[in-house]
């Protein structure tokens, strides 16, 4: 089976050699092609109001030229009436079609969202570590809700107008079609003036967006419990508070000059379009001192009336150009993530693992982060650990420890090579079936801003509150938890802030416990802890262990005194490789390991 190679492509905001495709209108209007029904609802409304709209002008020249002179009160109140039922149906027709439009402007965002969200979870691990966690937020929540006005009243308001201005120059020719060339004379100037505006607002947008995605970095980066703790012990906050002064005035600037593109330009077209009336009647006159067929009074008036409605369908037609034009540097960006492609895939038919025994393989594996340039991190690394074996992988920073690790459960894929469970290739697995076989705790525990319960079921959503209790209770963090005022229900606070080092790796390992892996990763686990912590917490981690495969990246030896193997990484090669005992008589790299951690395990204790 073929396998793709990591996933090697800068995130969109890096990629700047590669220009990407514009935003084509056909792909825009496929978000709206699953509510083609309910929009089909919106153009029947829009035709009716516009038929109803023009119907008035018609009304108001037999009432002119025909009731009022006749003296026909009869005629008079119906027609009379027909212009109040005519303006009634009109304003009901705007509000269902509005109402309509907002629905399906509003579900096409939330698929939006929901598209990038989804697609960025698919996105291989190599990706998040080259992008600010800012600027994506920033794509979900300021770029997609940007689009908001477009999704929600242009596209509506784009075939209203349409509609309204055919409909209204259809009138226009029923009754003079000399005055209607009079009153359209400019409209090809004014389209191409809306254009330009068009063009040069999208410029300014998309600089907008930019200048937003870099403030919300850096109101993530600065204002999360670590920037926070970070700017303070640095006596950073003045500095910090005035950069953030720079970007937002920056910003300000931005918005000012998005606001402002060819206003001037677009509220001369305005004027003349309102003046258009004086030329209209100027040019009747004309007619009238010519003998050229002048209209009648009620058909020049129901012109006016007309041209009149003509204006704003017209006006907010150019302006629709405007912000469609500085929509398309919106959808643009969206698109920019949507095309992502992720590498790391399930393949057509995914081999489905039941309860797996658990032995592991790495056959000759080989990985580069980049490899089209960087030398590998790892290079032909042959190993295998036995169905509820353990294995301890140790080394220099930078030797490859924890990227052999990731290879387990496919954060990454190997560049060559393959790795097994049970003999099935970790890439022909489905993602289910890999993320319940293997489980990964690392230095870096990661608590959600939600009570204790719902951070342990993040691992088994089905879990009962015994079932929590007894993996916390194994984990040694029971006692601790329900000595809390609320117990299993008190928030850990942003990042787990409420709770110390020790107290957040055993509730990780307890929500590890709930997800009872065969295999397990060890990442570091205890790298991070003082030497009496690490003590409590490394009995924890040995009874998670008990029955299952294990592989530990370790930095402190000690705790990998007892596995069955030991190997020793040095520039992503396994150099050394046998138990402790083999190793130490060796008196090789690992022994030099093992001398240089004790120094330093001499010294904490002092120091403590």
């Amino acid at each position: 089976m073929h396998h793709d190679t990591p996933w090697r492509g800068a995130p969109p905001e890096e990629r700047n050699a590669a220009p990407q495709p514009p935003a084509q209108l056909r792909r825009i209007l496929s978000l709206f092609h699953p509510y083609r029904g309910r929009l089909g609802v919106v153009g029947a409304l829009v035709a009716a109001s516009s038929v109803v709209a023009v119907a008035s002008p018609f009304l108001l020249r037999e009432i002119i030229d025909v009731a009022l002179p006749e003296a026909r009160t009869g005629l008079l109140g119906l027609l009379a009436l027909g212009m109040i039922v005519a303006a009634v149906l009109s304003s009901v027709f705007g509000v269902l079609q509005t109402l309509i439009s907002t629905r399906v402007g509003q579900q096409v965002m939330h698929d939006l969202r929901t598209q990038v969200y989804s697609r960025l979870q698919q996105m291989p691990l190599a990706f998040f570590t080259r992008t600010r966690t800012g600027e994506v937020q920033s794509r979900i929540a300021n770029d997609i809700g940007g689009m908001q006005a477009t999704v929600t009243s242009t596209a509506t308001s784009l075939v209203s107008n349409v509609t309204a201005v055919v409909a209204t120059v259809v009138a226009m020719l029923a009754l003079d079609w000399r005055l209607t060339v009079v009153s359209l004379l400019l409209l090809p100037a004014f389209a191409a003036i809306a254009r330009r505006v068009g063009r040069e607002r999208r410029r300014i947008v998309t600089q907008r967006q930019k200048q937003m995605a870099a403030m919300a970095a850096q109101v993530t980066e600065s204002l999360s419990v670590s920037g926070i703790l970070l700017g303070r012990t640095m006596g950073r906050s003045d500095s910090l508070t005035a950069d953030f002064s720079g970007e937002s005035g920056r910003l300000v600037d931005l918005e000012v000059r998005s606001s402002m593109a060819g206003r001037w330009r677009m509220a001369t077209i305005g004027m003349i379009m309102a003046a258009i009336p004086a030329l209209l009647y100027w040019s009747a006159g004309l007619m009238f001192q010519t003998g050229g067929g002048a209209p009648s009074i009620g058909t020049l008036v129901a012109f006016v009336t007309l041209q009149q409605g003509l204006l704003r369908p017209t006006v907010a037609l150019l302006s629709t150009g405007v912000d469609i034009q500085a929509s398309l540097a919106l959808f643009q960006r969206i698109f920019e993530y949507l095309d992502l492609t992720p590498d790391i895939t399930e393949p057509p038919e995914p081999t489905r693992l039941g309860r797996a025994r658990g032995e592991v393989r790495f056959e000759e594996v080989t990985f580069s982060y980049d490899p089209g340039g960087a030398p590998p991190v790892l290079t032909a690394v042959d190993l295998t650990v036995p169905a509820g074996g353990s294995l301890a992988v140790v080394g220099a920073t930078g030797s490859g420890k924890s990227t052999l690790g990731y290879l387990v459960p496919r954060l990454y894929d190997v560049t060559s090579g393959r790795i097994t469970i049970d003999g099935a290739d970790v890439r022909d697995l489905d993602f289910d079936s890999l993320a319940r076989t293997v489980g990964v705790v690392s230095q870096e525990t990661y608590l959600f801003h939600a009570s204790v319960a719902d951070n342990l079921r993040f691992a088994r959503p089905d879990a009962t509150d015994a079932e929590l209790e007894a993996a916390c209770r194994v984990a040694q963090i029971h006692d601790h938890v329900a000595a809390l005022p609320q117990g299993y229900d008190t928030l850990v606070g942003e990042r787990g802030y409420r709770f110390s080092g020790g107290e957040k790796q055993r509730l990780a390992l307890a929500r590890t416990i709930l997800r009872d892996p065969p295999v397990l990763i060890l990442d570091e686990a205890t790298s991070a802890l003082d030497t009496r912590t690490e003590r409590a917490v490394q009995s924890s981690i040995d009874a998670l262990a008990a029955g299952r495969t294990t592989i530990t990246i370790a930095h402190r030896l000690s705790t990998i005194r007892d596995s069955d193997e030991i190997v020793v990484l040095s520039g992503g090669h396994v150099v050394e490789r046998g138990t402790h005992e083999e190793l130490v008589e060796r008196d090789g790299r690992y022994a030099a390991l093992l001398r240089r951690d004790a120094g330093h395990r001499e010294s904490a204790d002092v120091t403590s």
